[in-house]
C-alpha cells in the first residue's frame, strides 16, 4: 500500500482516483500532479514503483498544501471569523448556513432535527 502526505492508498484502485483520498486534491488536481510528476494515471497503485511514489510524493510536498496543513489553516480561517465577529463567523459560531441558504424551511443536516412543538403539562 503506498502512503502519500499521511494516508494509505488503496492498492486495487487507479492512481489518479487513489490520490483524491488526499484531503485537499481532487480529479484535477491528482490529474496535474500526476502529468507534472511524469507518471500515467491509467495505472494501478499496485503496479507504481518506488520512484513513482516519491517522485509523487516529492510533486505533493513542494507544491500544495493537503492534510493536516490545510485543515488547521481552513479552521484557523473560520476561527477568525468567529473572532471578528463578522456575518459569516456568527453563522458558523450558531452551526447555521453560512451561504445564504434559507433556513425557515431546508438546512435540517446544519440545524439538527426538527424540536417540535413541546407541550407543557398544566
Amino acid at each position: 500500500m503506498a502512503r502519500i502526505a499521511g494516508v494509505d492508498l488503496e492498492k486495487k484502485k487507479r492512481i489518479d482516483i487513489a490520490l483524491t483520498k488526499i484531503y485537499g486534491i481532487g480529479r484535477e488536481l491528482s490529474s496535474r500532479i500526476l502529468d507534472t510528476a511524469g507518471v500515467d494515471s491509467a495505472v494501478r497503485v499496485s503496479d507504481l514503483t518506488e520512484a513513482q511514489v516519491s517522485s509523487i510524493r516529492k510533486e505533493i510536498d513542494s507544491a500544495y498544501k493537503v492534510e493536516g496543513d490545510l485543515r488547521k489553516e481552513v479552521s484557523m480561517d473560520i476561527k477568525r471569523l468567529m473572532d471578528m465577529a463578522s456575518y459569516r463567523g456568527i453563522r458558523h459560531r450558531k452551526n447555521l448556513p453560512v451561504r445564504g441558504q434559507r433556513t425557515s424551511t431546508n438546512a435540517r443536516t446544519r440545524k439538527g432535527p426538527k424540536k417540535g412543538a413541546v407541550s407543557r403539562k398544566s
